[in-house]
């Protein structure tokens, strides 16, 4: 894993100054601490920060080709190179190194942008092509590695694995995203492209974008491939079929010349992955636990001895006042997901150990495993026999006549279910993945915050997104969703910015995008059964993992802080009050400390709210002191 940079001057034969990469490099420094490389010459000026994990000797980069014409830096794992290579060598061309990323060079003389088509792996990339004057920026199917980029004021195209690195360049817009900012509220993360800076874009997972000398205007970023919208026909045996291909992936992603380690949660998918792993190599398995029931320590120890591993656990975080801070700081823009809490734990604990890492992520996005889509499931069963008008009316006025009931009983707490009911099927949908709903985060803005949104509504993208897959099938709709927003904008920056903070690869088997595509288009028979969700995953583990595993709820990584924001709540409003978050205009902070009144009292359970304005804030106040520095620095 790496980072890359790059600075592209489609205008001018000038070179850039290798002073402004080195300061980009530096702030991306723990992404790549083996070493650094430059390449630049007229137009053109990129950057790279390596952590080695193939070829340890012969993969430093920027990578040129034998002739100097092209040049690449690349953030990544190709883990079907060997078979490129093979196909490549065959059509005729040479290698010099046995280096992943001397593959996308060859592949490119080759294929053109037909290469991405042919690879597996994770990765974001730039290439340069002097003789046709292209640049091609890429990023990969799922979005496990991030790319941004913005236009300065001299029409140079910057681009950088964080936004911090983009940050360091004179010149760079600050100003922030209202649109950004009321999506993060809404969901808890920005959604791609957008940023939390205006100015600044994420290229969007699956897409790329070919600039070109002397071109005039910016094209927009081109998509290269979508999941799937329609289920087929399952496998005479699809839990046979799908151990296989797990197997494979895991097996591929096992690719590296340094040791690799696995995360163990205690939960189906990362067991399963521990368990195919195990079977090929000598294995060092991470947890992080909190006390009491959901501590998942005793089952991951467990499982780490029915494998056989080297088990490392440790006791997580749990102050989540000043982890908001790291938080802030680590991500680079507000972060709404705690989760990145113990998981900036448990990748400091591996990394101790090795330096790469296996995770069970997308398992549940793949097989179908979060609780959501059976609910969003029965609830579409329901509707579809609820009279469109009759939806809106009369279970719409009892969704709103029904109490909250936070604390009551499940079966009690039917307001959730009615409003889903009461709304159309992507509404709904929206609806149950939001963190704020829609009345309650516009009080939260500012009068200037719902003047600059213009009308911005963050649930169209889930009606857009929905309105692409069978509406006949409710259980691959969201689970495409999903994938197209939830999975790229909050799971994969999660890890992929927790790991890379302390210098950890991570690697994710279910995220292969060929078991992506077959799981989703799996009936949904496969994968909902009863109260259980990635039933065919369960059934193909059988013989591997315990049945007490198999059929128990997932607990996850995540701790409670519902209790410790009660306790803390004075603590809490002392800090919203600070200048950061008031000067920014952005939120009405009265009605920000009554979400923290509410909470304290037991009124309902803001927890996820509060975290994310503390977030904000905390983001806010690090942004206002690094453009007063970079504004000292320049004075």
């Amino acid at each position: 894993m790496c980072g890359i940079l790059g600075l592209f001057q489609p205008f001018s034969a000038a070179t850039p100054e290798v002073v402004s990469l080195r300061r980009m490099a530096a702030a991306l420094a723990h992404r790549g601490p083996d070493g650094d490389g430059f390449h630049v010459e007229p137009h053109l000026g990129f950057g790279h920060r390596r952590l080695s994990f193939v070829d340890l000797e012969g993969g430093a980069q920027p990578m040129t080709t034998a002739d100097g014409a092209v040049v690449v830096t690349f953030n990544g794992e190709i883990y079907n190179h060997v078979a490129l290579r093979e196909a490549l060598e065959a059509a005729g061309h040479h290698h010099r190194t046995r280096s992943d990323t001397e593959i996308l060079l060859t592949g490119w003389r080759e294929w053109g942008v037909g290469l991405l088509d042919r690879l597996q792996g994770m990765y974001a990339f730039a290439l340069w092509d002097r003789t046709r004057g292209e640049m091609l920026l890429a990023r990969d199917r799922l979005g496990e590695k991030p790319l941004h980029w913005t236009a300065l004021p001299d029409g140079t195209i910057a681009f950088a694995s964080e936004i911090a690195a983009l940050l360091t360049l004179p010149g760079v817009d600050r100003r922030k995203d209202p649109v950004a900012i009321e999506d993060f509220l809404a969901l808890g993360y920005i959604p791609d492209p957008a940023t939390a800076y205006a100015a600044i874009r994420r290229l969007p997972a699956a897409h790329f974008v070919l600039l070109r000398r002397g071109e005039t205007t910016l094209p927009e970023p081109r998509p290269y491939w979508r999941p799937p919208a329609y289920a087929v026909a399952g496998a005479a045996d699809a839990a046979a079929e799908l151990r296989a291909r797990l197997t494979d992936a895991v097996h591929l992603q096992l690719m590296a010349d340094v040791p690799i380690g696995a995360f163990l949660s205690g939960g189906v998918d990362s067991a399963s992955v521990v368990a195919l792993a195990s079977r090929e190599v000598g294995l060092s398995t991470f947890t992080i636990g909190f006390p009491g029931p959901g501590d998942e320590r005793p089952a991951a120890a467990a499982l780490a001895g029915r494998f056989g591993t080297t088990h490392q656990a440790e006791e997580g975080e749990q102050d989540y006042l000043a982890a908001a801070s790291r938080v802030a700081e680590v991500y680079g823009e507000p972060f709404g997901d705690h989760s990145a809490v113990p998981t900036l734990a448990v990748c400091r604990l591996a990394r101790h150990h090795v330096k790469g890492a296996l995770s069970g992520d997308g398992g549940d996005e793949v097989l179908g495993g979060y609780r959501r889509y059976r609910f969003h499931s029965l609830v579409e069963a329901v509707r579809a026999n609820i009279p469109p008008g009759m939806r809106r009316t009369v279970i719409g006025r009892l969704a709103a006549w029904y109490p909250t009931l936070a604390g009551a009983p499940r079966w009690l707490r039917a307001k959730s279910t009615l409003t889903e009911l009461s709304l159309d099927s992507a509404l709904g949908y929206y609806g149950s993945v939001s963190k704020l709903r829609d009345a309650r985060r516009r009080a939260l803005l500012s009068p200037r915050m719902r003047t600059a949104l213009d009308g911005h509504d963050p649930s169209q993208r889930f009606v857009e997104a929905m309105a692409e897959a069978d509406p006949d099938d409710p259980l691959l709709a969201a689970q495409r969703t999903d994938i197209l927003t939830y999975l790229p904008g909050d799971i994969l920056v999660k890890t992929d910015r927790a790991s890379m903070a302390h210098s950890l690869e991570l690697r994710a088997p279910f995220l292969d995008h060929r078991l992506v595509e077959w799981g989703l288009s799996l009936p949904a028979s496969e994968k909902l059964r009863g109260r259980f969700g990635k039933h065919v995953l369960r059934r193909a583990m059988a013989a591997d993992l315990p049945h007490d595993l198999l059929w128990a709820r997932k607990q996850g990584f995540a701790a409670e802080i519902a209790g410790q924001f009660r306790r803390r709540a004075g603590e809490i409003g002392s800090r919203l009050r600070r200048g950061a978050l008031g000067d920014s205009g952005l939120l009405d902070l009265g009605e920000a400390q009554r979400l923290v009144a509410e909470h304290e009292a037991g009124a309902a359970d803001h927890s996820q709210p509060i975290w994310q304005i503390l977030v904000l804030e905390a983001w806010l106040a690090r942004e206002a002191g690094l453009a007063q520095a970079q504004e000292r620095a320049a004075a």
